[in-house]
């Protein structure tokens, strides 16, 4: 019988990760040598098996719910049928304060690292990681926990992770190894500012407002500047006019972006083809309107 095209499902809780491993041998027996094996994890305000807040009902979802605007499903759009590419959708307990949520995603860093080193196990492949806001400080987690090459690529949207701890994972042999493309856009300035300042006191800086430093297997997308924009259009990803001049959702909502993902993680279209420019300054979308101008960075050190 042909087993349903949903995602692996994942649960990290109190006593640890959750995980049809049986399925997921099965699913890794049947799957063409080339084809991705993709992690995807929410961020804050998700949690398995809270109505209406539950991810695998939701964004991790091939049908999600209707009625929340936030709720397009990333496995549908990302082409993760379980024939051509699977997809594993890792929920974790992120409904509660943003404090804890923020414990609770470094806590939920060893779960990313076992389902890596799963997959590795049952079928020699890596993984690669999509994750959104504090599903982002869960995936870095991850680094310090893996050999080098279990996880291939991680794309993260409006992350909630700080320059220094990103900077510690990618200096480990995972983190040295890793393609990561941070994908950031000033519609998410002021959860940057709530994350740095709610969290830590103002002390350290979100990778929201780029790397800070020059890797060579990392690259910041800044998704809102009119030339990165002109230069995705001309790679064939054309990006609409994101939902809102605030917007936390935007790196996935916004028209063009999941296409986006896809080609990355299909291998179609290259990290080193994407656009380098620098971001504008803090709060432009705001104070220069929609489109704004790219007035160089301004940005603090980490």
């Amino acid at each position: 019988m042909t087993d349903d095209p949903r995602p692996i499902r994942a649960d990290m809780g109190p006593r640890g990760l959750t995980l049809d491993r049986e399925r997921l041998a099965r699913k890794l027996a049947a799957l063409p040598a080339s084809a991705p094996v993709v992690v995807m994890i929410h961020g804050w305000r998700y949690a398995p098996g809270f109505a209406g807040d539950c991810p695998h009902g939701s964004i991790l979802s091939l049908d999600p719910q209707p009625g929340d605007r936030r709720a397009v499903s990333w496995p549908r759009h990302l082409g993760l049928d379980g024939c051509s590419a699977l997809g594993i959708a890792l929920g974790w307990r992120a409904k509660c304060d943003p404090w804890r949520a923020h414990l609770r995603a470094g806590w939920t860093g060893p779960a990313l690292a076992e389902i890596a080193r799963t997959v590795h196990d049952l079928s020699g492949r890596p993984i690669q990681v999509i994750a959104h806001s504090m599903g982002a400080r869960v995936a870095l987690a991850a680094l310090p926990l893996v050999p080098a090459g279990h996880i291939h690529r991680m794309i993260l949207l409006a992350a909630a992770e700080t320059r220094r701890v990103a900077l510690s994972a990618l200096d480990t042999p995972a983190g040295r190894s890793v393609e990561v493309i941070n994908v950031t856009t000033r519609e998410n300035d002021l959860f940057d500012a709530c994350f740095e300042w709610g969290i830590h006191l103002g002390l350290r800086t979100s990778i929201g407002q780029g790397l800070g430093r020059s890797r060579p297997n990392w690259h910041d997308l800044w998704i809102d500047q009119p030339r990165t924009l002109q230069a995705l259009a001309g790679l064939g990803h054309v990006l609409s006019d994101p939902p809102r001049r605030i917007c936390h959702w935007s790196p996935y909502l916004r028209p063009g972006t999941i296409a986006l993902y896809r080609a990355l993680i299909e291998g179609r279209l290259s990290a080193g083809d994407l656009p380098l420019h620098r971001p504008g300054r803090r709060w432009s979308r705001l104070i220069l309107g929609a489109r704004g101008m790219d007035l160089g960075s301004g940005l603090p050190a980490a």
